[in-house]
């Protein structure tokens, strides 16, 4: 019980939090990371999936700290504080190919849910219009939810299962740091522009820890608002948006608009439909990507699954040429358009499914 504050332990936790990853995000841009950019979950896994060789589109390739700091710092956080706990086994395949799809959505639009905020708070328009696609997915999610959506229980695992992700986290970082030239780096392009290594795991295992202490989470946030009127969740990302704006504005990166945004394209339709697919999966994972993330820093293999369905999806869109083309007014390919339009009908067919359609029990 709150008592009518506004001010909640937890809220206060959010927004303290969210205020300080706002400022690392911009932060990174200084030091080199593309500009928008400074902290996106699905450019990154993007980006590691290239320098692992699953995909050959050679200007988005890097071995990314911030993501295996996310988890790293996750991890160790969980740990120390007794919150870790090996669990999982909640309709994997599902959550497999949902994940993938969310990772398509997003390689649409260019960009996740984190992303999403950082490039607003930066002055790019077309983050608002996939922002209303976002909460539009996501509502779809809450109908299902309403209606008795559940991927299944988890149960309890042995320990291995739990610390399998972050193990592998910690081995890339060593391999990344000690034997580099085992991974592709791009030459040119948003993989040629990264701040250094240091600097980056340092924010990865911060932002990993804070959002692992306070629940971060965008999808939580908006899902929360519209079941059950709460906004105590959403406060992290609005002082996200808030730090880094004034960060942007301070360092002269904000620029109001829609055309010649970093990293971004101008078809609205397919930036809103990119993250519809974001907000839908999310809804049916329950959580957005960067909350998969963290959680499988805790030990939770749903989300370790989750995480691999992203970097699938990821090697899938720029394999076949799926991904949104920066810095054009038709967004994606035909092939793109197609394969967004298939995803948002399959996660449809998911949620139908698995709400409505009941087995019977012999």
């Amino acid at each position: 019980m709150n008592n009518g504050r506004f001010f909640t332990k937890d809220r206060t936790s959010l927004i303290l939090g969210g205020f300080i990853i706002g400022i690392i995000s911009v932060v990174l841009v200084l030091l080199g990371n593309p500009k928008n950019m400074g902290f996106c979950i699905a450019c990154f896994i993007r980006d590691i999936s290239g320098s692992l060789y699953l995909h050959n589109a050679s200007p988005v390739q890097y071995i990314r700290p911030e993501i295996l700091g996310l988890v790293i710092g996750s991890f160790i956080i969980s740990i120390f504080s007794g919150e870790f706990k090996s669990y999982g086994g909640s309709s994997p395949i599902l959550r497999y190919f949902i994940s993938a799809m969310v990772m398509i959505g997003a390689l649409a639009f260019l960009g996740c849910p984190f992303r999403m905020i950082l490039r607003l708070s930066a002055g790019d328009l077309n983050a608002l219009i996939g922002f209303v696609g976002f909460i539009l997915g996501i509502s779809v999610g809450c109908f299902f939810l309403n209606k008795g959506f559940n991927l299944g229980r988890y149960h309890e695992q042995n320990v291995l299962n739990g610390c399998t992700l972050p193990l592998v986290n910690i081995v890339l970082l060593a391999l990344a740091v000690f034997l580099p030239t085992l991974f592709i780096s791009s030459a040119s392009g948003p993989g040629s522009m990264h701040a250094p290594i240091i600097y980056s795991l340092l924010a990865g295992l911060l932002v990993g820890i804070i959002s692992q202490k306070t629940r971060l989470c965008m999808a939580g946030g908006i899902r929360d608002i519209v079941l059950i009127k709460d906004s105590t969740l959403i406060s992290g990302f609005i002082a996200i948006f808030v730090s880094s704006l004034i960060m942007n504005l301070a360092t002269g990166n904000f620029k109001l608009g829609f055309s010649g945004q970093p990293v971004a394209h101008t078809a609205w339709f397919w930036n809103l439909m990119g993250m519809f697919i974001v907000g839908l999966g999310s809804a049916l994972l329950g959580g957005c990507p960067l909350r998969q993330l963290i959680l499988a820093g805790t030990g939770n293999s749903d989300s370790a699954i989750s995480v691999l369905g992203m970097l699938t999806g990821a090697a899938f869109a720029h394999n076949f040429g799926l991904a949104g083309v920066a810095g054009t007014d038709y967004g994606l390919n035909m092939k793109g358009k197609i394969v967004v339009v298939f995803s948002a009908l399959i996660l449809l067919i998911i949620g139908f499914v698995v709400t409505f359609v009941k087995t019977e029990k012999k």
